[in-house]
């Protein structure tokens, strides 16, 4: 197969600094810096770790300390009685008083059954937080693969309709100057223009698809990317690991993140269900104090003008402990634990799902990735004999054993041969990334390894964006 240009379009127009990528493996990494729905992912794997520490600390000592200071005064006024004389007014007296106290308070779970099963509950949702995070990572890494192959198949497909378009421009000439001499019906002419002018709108829109792939790839790296390396031409698919597809299964349900944490995600359903019946059980929690207090102020008698101070201070401790017993509270308790029962019984029935999808998916992923051989040879074929009977249908044109129409159906056909060829190649790719995913073993190793089948390096052709 001649080798076919890769057109980088507008990698210098659409983007006016490109990063240093030129491989997949530099992609991914761009990707894992600047990537915002795994950084999203990083910040909620923090925010669930958080409730296991929070549910700790509730079993925890709480130790409090507090200080108050206060200053009043009062007036008052009323008969008073003195040796056994009453004397209607002379009962006005002043009051000033301060009052200072400082207080530390220490209290101790010694038993809370609710709140120890929401501890292990939030231990479970933390490791199952870690899971959801490695699966995000897993899903970084096929989502970038498939940008970046996007890219390289819109790229070969624009290649394949700027080449369609100048051959179909050459066969409307030639049919134009057929015309000329008679030796063509205008027949020929009007479908060499339609095919032509067909053609043309093609590459306008293959360069549009390009354009939006690399957007696409630059949402997942943040920053613009040129130079991508391609397959060679003697690509030769290959299975990555001989075993049969009972034992990616077998892998897929033992180590898929995505399933592991629904896993733990019920166990932590079934902790909430034990923590909720607990509250019909006693609690029983240690407390102690210290407190330091002083009272200090003056009162004056106003008849007889007699000023009185005081000073109170006091220091003491104490110690308990605190037993509640639940006795009645409306069925609120009883209401909790259906709840839990009912949300502990949807993510069981998530977890079913989901299992029985991610076996469908790694048996339909094994099966593409053994038909994708099949298919990549299959193409590569059907695309040389595309060219030949493109070629064949050329030379019949120029002895007049073919007509102008044929030549064209025979372009067309080529061109969706290239089209096709190109995506069951880097098809076989992604899957190959896919089948890793969804059995739980995919990492930057696999990565690499793609990586180094992107050996070409395709001679670059810039093209001008049309805006």
């Amino acid at each position: 197969m001649m080798r076919r240009h890769l057109v980088l379009a507008l990698a210098v127009a659409l983007l006016p600094t490109t990063a240093a990528a030129t491989d997949l493996l530099q992609t991914y990494e761009l990707a894992r810096n600047g990537d915002a729905q795994l950084s999203e992912a990083e910040y909620q794997r923090l925010a669930t770790r958080e409730g296991a520490v929070q549910a700790r600390a509730q079993l925890l000592p709480q130790i409090g300390g507090e200080a108050s200071y206060t200053r009043s005064r009062s007036d008052s006024e009323g008969p008073q009685i003195v040796g056994g004389q009453r004397f209607p007014s002379g009962g006005e007296s002043t009051s000033e008083q301060t009052a200072r106290r400082l207080g530390l308070n220490v209290q101790q779970a010694i038993f809370d059954g609710t709140r120890l099963g929401q501890l292990r509950s939030q231990r479970a949702l933390a490791e199952a937080s870690d899971f959801l995070f490695e699966s995000a990572g897993d899903g970084l890494i096929t989502r970038t693969s498939a940008a970046y192959f996007n890219v390289l198949v819109q790229l070969e497909t624009l290649a394949a309709a700027e080449a369609a378009e100048r051959a179909l421009q050459k066969q409307f000439d030639f049919a134009s100057k057929r015309l000329e001499v008679g030796l063509a019906p205008i027949t020929d002419v009007h479908e060499a223009r339609a095919q032509f002018d067909t053609a043309r709108a093609n590459t306008i829109l293959a360069r549009n698809a390009v354009e939006d792939a690399y957007q696409a790839l630059v949402e997942i790296t943040g920053q613009p990317v040129a130079n991508l390396k391609a397959l060679p031409e003697d690509f030769q698919p290959e299975l990555p690991v001989t075993q049969d597809v009972d034992r990616w299964v077998a892998t897929a349900v033992g180590t898929n993140p995505g399933l592991r944490a629904l896993q733990l995600q019920v166990r932590a359903a079934e902790e909430s269900v034990s923590a909720a019946r607990a509250g019909h059980w006693p609690t029983l929690y240690a407390s102690g104090g210290y407190s330091d207090s002083n009272t200090s102020g003056n009162s004056t008698n106003n008849l007889s003008s007699v000023v009185d101070d005081f000073e109170n201070t006091g220091r003491g401790a104490q110690v308990g402990l605190t037993l509640s017993v639940p006795i009645y509270a409306g069925g609120a308790i009883q209401s909790q634990v259906r709840e839990a029962i009912a949300r502990r019984d949807i993510i069981e029935e998530q977890l079913e799902q989901q299992k029985r999808a991610l076996v469908r998916n790694t048996r339909n992923a094994y099966q593409t990735l053994v038909a994708g051989i099949s298919e990549v040879e299959a193409r590569r074929l059907a695309l040389v004999s595309a060219r030949s009977a493109y070629d064949a249908s050329q030379v019949g044109l120029e002895v007049g054993t073919r007509t102008v129409l044929d030549v064209l159906n025979n372009q067309q056909a080529l061109f969706n041969a290239q089209q096709a060829f190109a995506q069951a190649r880097y098809r076989f790719l992604q899957n190959r990334l896919l089948l890793e995913q969804a059995a739980g073993t995919l990492d930057v190793e696999d990565v690499r390894e793609v990586n180094r089948l992107l050996t070409a390096e395709p001679d670059v052709e810039l093209v001008p964006v049309v805006r």
